[in-house]
């Protein structure tokens, strides 16, 4: 099974919790033909009618500029984006990985499709996300086959 693990710059913008923002948001992402693997909106509970968009990864001139005219910004979170086959206990592998060297998550979205793991995982730092990349290389191994 391979799984390539890359470091992704994660792009945000908040907006106004309302219908048709996210589409407004993506549309000149689209325009500009850039190849999302990961979209993210959310609603903060409790704080009116405030949301997140978050999308990656966001590369070239074209799709770069698109992406300030809808109003993202490169975030300085680091970031790691981990695809591959899936395989049963796979996320746990990844999570305990971590887990066990003392690294904080500071975020995760993960699942599969069509028998393909995708993860996208936060960081505090650059330092963590650089030891999560190798402690995740060296826990997927065992899936390798």
């Amino acid at each position: 099974m391979a799984v390539s693990i890359k470091k992704v710059t994660l792009w945000r913008t908040q907006v106004e919790n309302k219908p048709g923002v996210l589409s407004g948001v993506l549309a000149p992402l689209a325009e500009a033909g850039a190849d999302l693997q990961v979209v993210m909106g959310y609603h903060y509970h409790g704080a009116g009618d405030t949301a997140v968009i978050e999308v990656c990864p966001v590369s070239g001139k074209k799709s770069t500029a698109a992406a300030g005219k809808a109003g993202l910004k490169a975030t300085a979170i680091p970031t790691l984006l981990i695809q591959g086959d899936n395989k049963p206990g796979l996320g746990h592998a990844v999570a305990e990985a971590v887990g066990e060297a003392g690294i904080n998550i500071s975020f995760l979205v993960a699942q599969v499709i069509g028998g393909q793991f995708s993860a996208v995982m936060g960081f505090g730092d650059e330092a963590a996300a650089k030891e999560a990349t190798a402690l995740v290389r060296k826990a997927v191994k065992r899936f390798e086959k």
